[in-house]
């Protein structure tokens, strides 16, 4: 189903383009029930998917085999793990790392030992080596150098890791990679059925992570038993606190411009429950309204725990947890007298949404996640939105009038960019040889312009405007393009995209002052990630699946509310 479907037959209207893909509204983008890693585990509760350890062939450091056999239904997967043991110079998040303390594979389809064999040989090899066709996503992970032997030491003495030692965002493994769909020879992910329990975009990604983050709850716990028998298991809020960590860079930036039907998709699984919920009408005593005002107490509380983390260039986590208070005070007030800043009112959830956006932008951010967590009605039909279309083509019959139209109608925004102004196209965006990853070098100062990727969507448009003013209204794009072949891209791109509302970030991503960490973090939480913790304007640190149910929770149906998860207290 396609977006503007859905808005039609829902009878609602979602926020604009030009608000949706600004990008410091980007860049307060908060997970929401529709993240990849929280809709996975909606359904993998909800089917009672079964994961058992089939194979545990590990030394007491940690090295070895690991098999983890998935049962889903009828069907099954297993997560093929190596483990061992790198020095701590050697381990890099890299994409050029050659080792890794933890690589994997999930894979379909039995694991016979001539496969193992075959595993164990390439697997660990990761960009150097090949993989079946019957294996769906190939992963690698190191160890925490901060928490990984800490948490060991403390279960091998009897007791629990201690909070203020692990900090904001504790986690024991963190991933650095998750490849799929024929990378490598990878299965094609266009091979999976319409009943394919992971069909879904992402949901075999969402899957590995999580076992990932199993393994590393097994692999600390195994660890500190074999240095002592009677130590300590993780327990108590420890048992479900750690997630998996994750450092994402320049590299992801060029996605949502290279894939624009892509970022329409996740924009619509934000935006149109958002609408959904803002048209609701609510009443004082509406159980959904105590939820909501109890999620934002936590939420408060949350971002209050977390006042040291690094947020620079966006708010710090106790600016944010002080506006999170007023809303929550706001949603009391609501309770008890039916009003919001003294006015009465029977769309709750919109007053809310409004003030909060009066208070800032990431306020907004947070406050519209818990008016989307109360409401599930849409969690069906918006997974199905993230199935899209990316081809693009040339309509060479559309006249030269109504390219102009098109333009006119969806790339206004382009015009608030001067491209003859140096600072506009201070940078370029090439595949570095070194590390095989998109880098961002200095226009006239760094090499590699000459294999400058054409992400440059706004610079592009803008010139395929000045050349389209002097064609013939009634001229054909094809006879257009005849005299200017190099606009052949950005048209079919934008005919392409002409009615698909949230394909383009309003941004220039050649500009001196464009701000990486704005698309990082939307992408991000569409992930499902949290703790954004900045190391620069390049880069970010997070974590994914803190607090989320274990494999035994989902066994037995449990996927219980997790968002904005506290830290275990001192005596957990």
């Amino acid at each position: 189903m396609r977006p503007t479907e859905l808005l039609r037959r829902t009878q609602i209207s979602a926020r604009s383009p030009e608000q949706v893909l600004d990008p410091a509204d980007m860049g307060a983008a908060r997970y929401t029930r529709h993240s990849f890693a929280r809709s996975f585990l909606r359904t993998a509760a909800a089917q009672n998917w079964q994961v058992e350890r089939e194979r545990w062939d590990v030394d007491a450091d940690g090295r070895g085999e690991v098999v983890y056999r998935v049962v889903i239904g009828r069907r099954e997967v297993r997560f093929v793990v190596f483990s061992t043991t790198l020095a701590e110079s050697d381990r890099t998040d890299r994409v050029i790392a050659k080792a890794w303390d933890v690589t994997g594979a999930l894979i379909e389809g039995p694991l016979t030992e001539s496969r193992s064999s075959a595993l164990r040989l390439q697997v660990p090899r990761q960009e150097e080596g090949r993989a079946d066709d019957g294996t769906l996503i190939w992963t690698r992970a190191n160890r925490s150098a901060r928490f990984f032997d800490y948490v060991v030491d403390r279960l091998a003495a009897g007791s629990q890791p201690d909070i203020t030692t692990m900090g904001d965002a504790a986690y024991i493994l963190r991933s650095t990679a998750f490849y799929s769909n024929g990378k490598f020879g990878l299965a094609d992910f266009d091979r999976l059925d319409a009943d394919h329990p992971l069909r879904l975009p992402y949901r075999a990604h969402m899957l590995t992570a999580w076992l990932l983050r199993e393994l590393s709850y097994d692999l600390v716990e195994h660890c500190a038993r074999s240095r002592n028998p009677r130590s300590a298991r993780l327990s108590g809020d420890w048992r479900r606190y750690l997630g998996l960590g994750n450092a994402t860079g320049l590299g992801m930036v060029p996605y949502v411009v290279n894939h624009p039907q892509v970022l329409d998709a996740w924009c619509a699984t934000r935006e149109l429950p958002l609408a959904h919920a803002l048209a609701q009408t609510t009443a004082p005593r509406d159980p959904r309204i105590r939820t909501a005002r109890d999620l934002l107490d936590r939420a408060t509380h949350y971002f209050a725990e977390r006042a040291a983390l690094s947020t620079a260039p966006f708010v710090t986590c106790g600016e944010l947890s002080s506006h999170l208070d007023l809303l929550r005070d706001e949603l009391s007030e609501y309770i008890g007298t039916g009003t919001i800043g003294g006015t009465r009112t029977t769309h709750a959830w919109k007053a809310l949404h409004d003030r909060a956006a009066s208070i800032g932008v990431e306020a907004r951010g947070v406050m519209d996640s818990v008016i989307v967590e109360v409401h599930p009605e849409l969690d069906t039909e918006v997974e199905e939105l993230l199935h899209c279309d990316q081809r693009q083509a040339v309509e060479p019959a559309q006249t030269c009038a109504e390219l102009r139209a098109v333009l006119r109608d969806g790339y206004a925004w382009v015009h608030s960019f001067d491209f003859d102004d140096p600072d506009e196209q201070a940078h370029f965006w090439f595949s570095s040889e070194n590390n095989e990853e998109p880098r961002r070098g200095r226009r006239g100062v760094d090499p590699g312009e000459n294999v400058e990727h054409p992400i440059d969507v706004a610079r592009s448009v803008a010139a395929l405007e000045h050349d389209l003013a002097a064609a013939p209204d009634d001229a054909t794009v094809a006879a257009f393009l005849v005299g200017h072949p190099r606009h052949r891209g950005i048209v079919a791109r934008v005919q392409t995209l002409a009615d698909v509302p949230y394909a383009e970030a309003r941004d220039n991503l050649l500009a001196r002052n464009f701000l990486p960490l704005n698309l990082q973090r939307f992408q991000l939480a569409m992930y499902g990630m949290d703790n954004y913790s900045p190391q620069s304007t390049d880069w970010l640190r997070v974590t994914l699946y803190s607090g989320a149910p274990r494999a035994d929770d989902v066994a037995a149906g449990v996927d219980d509310d997790w968002i904005f998860t506290r830290k275990p207290r001192k005596d957990s």
